[in-house]
């Protein structure tokens, strides 16, 4: 009778087993973590994070490793909050911190208005209607992985938890945080990323 119990607590079953680890806090997700995603994802990678800044910040030659991945046939797509929207503004008189919201999100627009026109890379802004749900929740997919970080009330991304999920079936964690994503992004404005 004590065994079947102690299997049951210890062994993921049902939609458990797509969380493959939790975090307290994003920024401590290894960067490693981060970047054998990135590495390993061969048909998408949507990053539907606000700002997604870090990206730049924490994995080395990140512009690089896009380049590579777009040349493979991966699609790349970004989804961004308006910098100008009226979300952004409110969320940086929020969060009252030195590098605010818009900032952070002009550094990304800025790094990929270096990579230029690349042949399956795309940037949305989130709709104006969509802002507050996409500012509240950050979701990284990388073909059946994905990080996700549910943001809490006044914290800004780094300080909120995050889920890192593996997608084992159909209507799982990973398909309702993937269809969330698809959803915004199905309503978003595109960006140009230059000539």
């Amino acid at each position: 009778m004590l065994w079947p119990s102690v299997v049951k607590e210890r062994i993921k079953t049902g939609t458990d087993r797509e969380i493959v680890h939790s975090y307290p806090y994003r920024s401590a997700c290894p960067s490693t973590v981060w970047a054998d995603l990135v590495q390993s994802a061969q048909c998408e990678i949507t990053l539907c994070g606000f700002t997604n800044y870090f990206f730049w910040t924490q994995l080395p030659n990140f512009s690089g490793l896009l380049k590579e991945k777009a040349a493979a046939g991966c699609r790349i797509r970004f989804l961004l909050g308006d910098p100008d929207g009226e979300v952004t503004r409110q969320r940086e008189v929020i969060e009252d911190v030195p590098l605010t919201v818009s900032t952070r999100i002009r550094m990304t627009l800025g790094e990929l208005g270096k990579l230029g026109p690349l042949e399956g890379l795309e940037a949305r802004y989130s709709a104006a209607e969509d802002s507050v749900n996409h500012v509240s929740l950050s979701v990284f997919r990388f073909d059946s992985e994905a990080l996700v970080t549910p943001h809490l009330a006044r914290l800004v991304g780094h300080d909120s938890p995050l889920l890192h999920l593996r997608r084992q079936g159909d209507g799982g964690m990973f398909d309702r945080f993937a269809e969330h994503a698809e959803e915004l992004w199905s309503r978003g404005v595109p960006v140009s990323l230059g000539s």
